[in-house]
């Protein structure tokens, strides 16, 4: 059997993972074994900030839920439990949303969550 060398084979697999290394500085672009690397690790740091960012958007939300609520002498906490007793069922995304785009509508949600009486 003949002897049979990886030259085009190769040269496919490492072009390809150059290619993923574009726009990265120095070696980690132009050498095979630095881009290797950096790719790697921008995968796993990709993976990883696609979970965070759902996080960081909750927070955000219930920060801007939290200033808004701050106007009518309420807590973020006490508002969502009166929420949840007056069965209305909006997401925070949505609650800041409304609170930053549409005051009056917020108000009486506000008021309705606060006219439920507790158990």
């Amino acid at each position: 059997m003949p002897r049979t060398k990886t030259g085009t084979v190769r040269r496919a697999r490492h072009k390809k993972i150059r290619q993923l290394a574009k726009g990265f500085r120095e070696h980690r672009r132009t050498t095979f074994k630095g881009a290797k690397e950096g790719v790697l690790h921008a995968a796993a740091y990709a993976y990883k900030s696609r979970r965070l960012k759902k996080r960081n958007m909750r927070k955000l939300w219930i920060m801007r839920l939290n200033g808004a609520l701050r106007d009518h002498q309420i807590s973020y906490s006490v508002f969502i439990h009166k929420l949840k007793q007056a069965n209305i069922q909006l997401n925070r995304k949505v609650l800041s949303q409304i609170a930053a785009h549409d005051p009056e509508t917020f108000n009486k949600i506000v008021n309705i969550a606060l006219k439920t009486q507790t158990p």
